[in-house]
């Protein structure tokens, strides 16, 4: 990734962070400001790739993906009477129980 790039992904984030709309001109105010030499073009680019999305919620699920449990805060499906988020738990818990178990059998990674 060049730093003109680097630079466009941290002024978004910065924009975001703050509630402002994410726009070519805010971005190349803020690298100007940070004294980053950029190639014109860039901010343009992410300001278009950018404005259909919520940057905060596109950071806050990376992990999710299909397939995936529901985040903590997710509503549960309607009629599941919250069965889904403590299934959810209980699969984790199982998992993390059978990690511990490979590790006290000498199966570790680092042993």
């Amino acid at each position: 990734m060049s730093n003109s790039e680097l630079a466009c992904v941290y002024a978004a984030l910065i924009l975001a962070d703050d509630d402002v709309a994410i726009t070519s001109e805010k971005l190349t105010t803020i690298m100007k400001a940070a004294g980053v030499d950029f190639e014109p073009y860039w901010p343009g680019l992410f300001a278009k790739a950018l404005e259909s999305c919520d940057l905060k919620s596109l950071i806050t699920n990376v992990g999710s993906g299909v397939g995936a449990a529901p985040a903590a805060g997710a509503p549960a499906a309607a009629g599941d009477g919250g069965a889904a988020p403590a299934a959810a738990k209980e699969e984790a818990k199982k998992e993390e129980e059978e990690e511990e178990e490979d590790d006290d059998m000498g199966f570790g990674l680092f042993d």
